[in-house]
């Protein structure tokens, strides 16, 4: 009897992103009303993204301080470009 021995391949997923898909990723958390987790965050993308590449973006952001997350999972945009916070600088009043 001779043994037949399978090798398998390994499919290596590409998951450098591209600067569109950053982009896509930043703009579509920085316009969310609510604080999403993940998995609500990768559905609301306007394009299918694979999720490898997903949480490379994603460990991008957190390394760049845009955003963190919370205890419970939840991602929050914190770069300074959020149009709230500039409205908040400009209205707020010296202390000295």
């Amino acid at each position: 009897m001779s043994k037949v021995v399978l090798k398998s391949k390994k499919i290596k997923i590409n998951t450098n992103p591209t600067l569109d898909t950053i982009k896509m990723v930043e703009q579509t958390l920085s316009k969310m009303s609510e604080y999403p987790t993940k998995n609500k965050l990768w559905r609301a993308l306007p394009r299918q993204v694979q999720y490898p590449t997903f949480k490379t973006v994603l460990n991008y952001l957190e390394e760049s301080n845009k955003i963190i997350y919370d205890k419970d999972g939840t991602i929050i945009w914190i770069f300074v470009d959020n149009p709230k916070l500039k409205r908040l600088v400009k209205t707020s009043k010296p202390l000295l």
